[in-house]
């Protein structure tokens, strides 16, 4: 069974370490009893669904795309044509490149809510080395 210390799990949740350990004492996040305190592998994904699930999609609408990250514009640089736009979604960072022309139309700019509709064909998962 994998299991994380209190500091690699706070980092995983993108939350402090205290956070870890107030979840621990409210019951929220289990223990595997060891001492240093380790917390099982499948509670810390659960809880990592969990917080993933909390933001609502502003756009509320039916799609064929699964991805879709809610976030805010962290950066919008226009140069011409083009324009490169920044949401950050919880830990997760999403760059998109469109028109310019597309970012007026769509008011974005830093501060403003947005939804990041990602589809592609191939996903790769990586872990560390054991």
């Amino acid at each position: 069974m994998v299991s994380y210390k209190i500091s690699e799990a706070a980092r995983l949740l993108a939350v402090s370490d205290d956070t870890v350990r107030r979840w621990i004492e409210a019951g929220t996040l289990p223990t595997t009893g060891a001492s240093p305190v380790e917390i099982p592998g499948d509670a810390l994904a659960a809880r990592a669904v969990e917080l993933a699930a909390a933001p609502g999609d502003p756009a509320d609408l039916l799609s064929s795309a699964r991805n879709r990250f809610v976030g805010l514009v962290t950066r919008v640089q226009l140069d011409g044509v083009m324009a490169q736009v920044d949401i950050q979604s919880g830990p997760h960072r999403v760059v998109s490149l469109m028109s310019s022309e597309a970012v007026r139309e769509l008011g974005l700019e830093p501060g403003s809510l947005a939804v990041a509709v990602v589809k592609a064909t191939t996903v790769i998962v990586e872990t560390p080395k054991a």
